[in-house]
């Protein structure tokens, strides 16, 4: 077991969803549950305190503090058994839900707690957040299904705490002291309602509810003991559910409603109001008409019948029942992102946690909303509404001034204030994500000092020298205290290249758009997001890890040398450039942007990687071997090839692709000229296919002109800029966009449209052109007339001829993040091709990156997430389609089978 000081992990752990930062003094990894006993034997002989950590999704900010950080979520993790006649399960605490989900799936049964990030939340963290979830109203709180847990103790004891265990000895005593002496106390104050989440679970010691010490542990957010393992209950699924989805006027009208829809015993009850939905572009058309709606989840003999029934006896604008799963999943997409998606408001301010989880009993929820919206108004603060509606618990993200000195007291008056409403409502400050520094401050707003004093006694039994999370709960850190958020310094702020159009022209607030939710640590479900991470586990290797470090960079505290970083080159240097993030992540980073920059910083004036000069001029090489294609395939396969690898920073273990005897543009001459037709479409010969595949653009050419377009060339050679992009030489990529533009013009002037046929030049004119050429109009004019091969063919159907065909497609990462595949598959099913889409991540190649040396193994290691796997399971006969030449190439090096460009297939099928 290793502590690790580094500037790069410490950057790494020093936050983690919240507002809140705090620079750990170590960080461990541990490999075994031995391994956490021994860190926390090594924090005791330091006097360091302990932070346990898991996902690192705490939102209130009890994942990060001053002391040793024990990250259990790498390696001290899985279901150690499941009984599916007792339905119990064991755990260890970095186990991720989802895989607990998977394992108990096939045996008909589910943990009931359900938070929206199942995909990377762990059964450790959900224990000491008593987290609770969409199905909580049904199944209950990580309270309610923790049967016993192996706990640590800060002074090294170990004990295994639950009903049925064993109660002798110093803790046991002092608890039952505690509770005798307190009983009328314990009972007034610490209400039964669920979500009473606030302060620590002293209810669970009265002996009415069975003196249940795992159960109290159960929130206390590692102030007491360190998790080691977890024994927990299972639910059954069940055989039949829909989804009711319900639409109101208003939230205000939504939250009224809920004490009706509580009779009926649903699974759910869940609410998202319109200015939510607004922020996920094309989800509003799959909602009914309404200001807001809730998801309500029945089951039974008859769900649908009974969400009719439900329906008809509420007020609503509208309603829809859905028993399609793939369409529940749609829907329930829009409420898992609502803490990612609330971090920017509708006009792109940004908006914070701090108040996101607070919660009311739930027939106090109407008269609380209102109350707390007058609040808002009276702040001049706004949020979007979602949330728990049927445990009265809202999440909300408001557009605190956290920047100034000024908006920093306005935080704290608001919080105050905000914590005297609830408490005057009978309700919670957490409602599942704990107190942690966002809360414990406010605590004594909602329990009398008798009670605060009995929490610091409960804390005390187990940890008497205060060194488990401290400034968590009891003796607190204030609110408004070790803020994270920061400007960005003019050094930084004032040298960026690029535009950032989408956060204000600044780079400081791009890098606020990561706030810690760690959707990129997804191992298990779809989408691309973040195959580096998938590929190696690391955190430094995740868009989280990285947008950590860059915030750190700004910082200036733990990584000093900002745009020279080699602890964020380092990070970097793994990232694909897919553009995953831009698409998965809920709140749009943009990582290979934010890469590019950088190495543009980083190498400013200073010699670069040699892959920079082979493969970021790639253009140029390419254009120059043209010339002489039979030599330098010649020296392709020699033993030349070797030197050429070496010199050119290029992976050993990759081939040097083939050129082809005759570029497009020069076997095509004759397409330079002015269209005549009514379609005028300039084909986009990109570097890539142009010299390599030049297959491709002769068969989008046929197949473009059989359905009607007047196809012509550029009269000059052009090129997108994207190699130079990737490698971070943005003075170059400027240099060779703005000739592109100058020539394009005329063609634009005239209405011509541009016909992309690699995915990744298509989405650079229609995605990064005004980050890249800022305010330039030509930039918006291209970016407006520019549609990829399958689009502009679903504007023009041709009548194919049925081919017959069975095919897997492997989407292109820029693709999907940028330009969507639907009229793809619509062309595919024109065609008569019996397509399946693979969710198969990013292909690995991605570019520059799998040809890049030191690159090779991870390159492989992504391919084989998914994609791989999928094209080995494919039959012999089945089509391989893939758009981008990165995808082809390592489609064709690591399987043998070959695949074709959609433009290829489609040719087979012209009448």
């Amino acid at each position: 077991m290793e502590i690790l000081t580094d500037a790069a992990t410490l950057a790494l752990y020093t936050t983690d969803a919240s507002n809140y930062r705090h620079v750990p003094r170590g960080v461990v990894l541990p490999e075994t549950v031995d391994d956490v006993v021994a860190a926390v034997a090594e924090a005791r002989a330091r006097d360091l305190p302990v932070i346990a950590r898991g996902g690192g999704t705490s939102v209130a900010g009890n994942a990060c503090g001053p002391g040793l950080v024990i990250d259990t979520s790498r390696h001290v993790r899985g279901v150690l058994a499941l009984d599916p006649e007792t339905r119990l399960a064991r755990v260890l605490p970095g186990t991720v839900l989802d895989d607990l989900q998977a394992a108990a799936a096939p045996h008909g049964l589910r943990f009931g707690p359900d938070p929206s990030t199942h995909s990377r939340c762990t059964l450790g963290g959900m224990i000491g957040n008593n987290a609770c979830g969409s199905h909580s109203v049904a199944w209950g709180r990580t309270v309610d299904v923790v049967r016993s847990l192996d706990v640590l103790l800060y002074d090294g004891t170990r004990l295994r705490v639950g009903r049925g265990e064993p109660t002798e000895g110093r803790i046991f005593d002092e608890l039952r002291a505690l509770v005798r002496d307190n009983l009328a106390l314990l009972r007034k104050e610490l209400s039964t309602w669920p979500r009473r989440v606030s302060g620590y679970g002293l209810e669970h010691l009265l002996p009415e509810n069975g003196f249940d010490v795992a159960k109290a542990l159960v929130g206390s957010e590692g102030t007491c003991v360190t998790i080691l393992e977890a024994t927990v209950s299972l639910a059954a699924l069940p055989d039949r559910k829909v989804l009711a989805v319900l639409g109101f006027s208003s939230d205000i009208a939504a939250a009224d409603a809920v004490p009706r829809i509580l009779p009926w015993s649903p699974l759910t009850v869940e609410g998202v109001d319109a200015e939510l939905v607004a922020m996920l572009p094309g989800r509003a058309g799959d909602l009914p008409p309404g200001g807001a709606w809730l998801f309500v989840e029945l089951a039974g003999d008859d769900p649908g019948e009974q969400a009719r029934a439900l329906a008809s006896s509420l007020d609503l604008t509208g309603f829809a029942i859905l028993d399609d799963p793939a369409a529940q999943r749609r829907l329930w997409r829009i409420r898992e992102e609502g803490a990612g998606l609330a971090t920017r408001l509708a006009d792109g301010s940004e908006a914070w946690p701090g108040w996101e989880d607070a919660a009311v009993p739930p027939e106090r929820l109407g008269a609380y909303l209102r109350e707390f919206k007058a609040l808002m108004r009276a702040h001049g603060r706004r949020s979007v509404v979602y949330g728990h509606y049927g445990e009265g618990c809202l999440h909300m993200r408001l557009d605190f001034d956290l920047l100034s000195s000024e908006g920093v007291a306005g935080f704290r008056r608001f919080l105050e204030e905000a914590a005297d409403l609830v408490a005057a409502h009978g309700g919670s400050l957490s409602g599942e994500h704990g107190d942690g520094q966002a809360r414990s401050e406010l605590l004594s707003r909602m329990y009398s000092p008798e009670m605060m004093d009995l929490f610091a006694r409960f804390k005390g039994v187990f940890d008497p020298a205060g060194r488990m999370n401290p400034g968590i709960l009891v003796a607190p850190r204030p609110v408004d205290a070790n803020l994270r958020v920061r400007p960005a310094p003019l050094s930084i702020e004032d040298v960026t290249v690029l535009g950032y159009p989408e956060d204000r022209g600044s780079f400081g607030q791009a890098m606020r758009r990561c706030v810690g939710v760690g959707k990129c640590r997804n191992t298990s479900g779809g989408g691309v997001m973040c195959p580096s991470y998938r590929a190696t586990r690391e955190e430094q290797h995740s868009t989280r890890g990285r947008a950590h470090l860059l915030a750190e960079m700004i910082n200036g505290e733990v990584i000093t040398d900002g745009w020279r970083s080699s602890e964020v080159r380092e990070a970097l240097d793994l990232c694909l450039s897919c553009k995953g993030c831009l698409s998965d992540c809920p709140v749009d980073v943009d990582m290979a942007t934010y890469k590019a920059e950088f190495l543009h910083q980083h190498y400013r004036r200073r010699p670069r990687p040699a892959s920079h000069y082979s493969m970021g001029w790639l253009p140029l090489w390419l254009r120059l071997s043209a010339r002489v294609p039979r030599l330098a395939n010649a020296v392709g396969r020699s033993s030349l090839a070797r030197w050429v690898k070496r010199f050119g920073g290029i992976a050993p273990e990759r081939d040097l692709p083939s050129f082809a005897p005759s570029p497009f543009t020069r076997a095509r001459a004759d397409l330079r000229r002015q269209a005549t037709g009514e379609r005028r479409v300039v084909l986009w010969p990109d570097s890539f296919n142009n010299y390599l595949t030049p297959s491709v653009l002769d068969a989008a050419w046929e197949v473009l002109t059989a359905a009607g377009y007047d196809v012509v060339l550029p009269d000059r050679g052009v090129c997108c800029g994207l190699t130079w992009v990737s490698t971070g030489q943005l003075g170059v990529a400027r240099r060779v966009l703005d000739r592109t533009l100058d020539v394009l013009m005329p063609y634009l002037a005239d209405g011509y449209e541009v016909a992309g046929l690699e995915p990744s030049c298509t989405a650079l004119f229609r995605g990064d052109l005004p980050a890249l050429m800022p305010g330039d109009a030509r930039a918006s004019l291209l970016a407006s007339r520019t549609f990829t091969f399958a689009e502009l063919l679903e504007r023009a159907p041709i009548p194919f001829a049925a081919l017959d065909v069975d095919a897997i497609t492997q989407v292109h990462c820029h693709q999907h993040a940028v330009l969507g595949f639907g009229a793809d598959e619509a062309a595919l099913a024109a065609a008569g091709v019996r397509n399946t889409t693979l969710d198969s991540g990013c292909c690995g190649l991605a570019g520059n990156f799998g040809f890049e040396r030191g690159h090779y193994d991870v390159s492989k290691a992504v391919a084989e997430d998914r994609l791989l796997p999928a094209i080995r399971a494919a039959s012999p006969d089945t089509v391989v389609v893939s758009d981008g030449f990165s995808c082809r190439t390592q489609i064709a090096q690591e399987s043998g089978r070959t695949p074709v460009h959609l433009a290829e297939l489609l040719r087979r099928a012209l009448p």
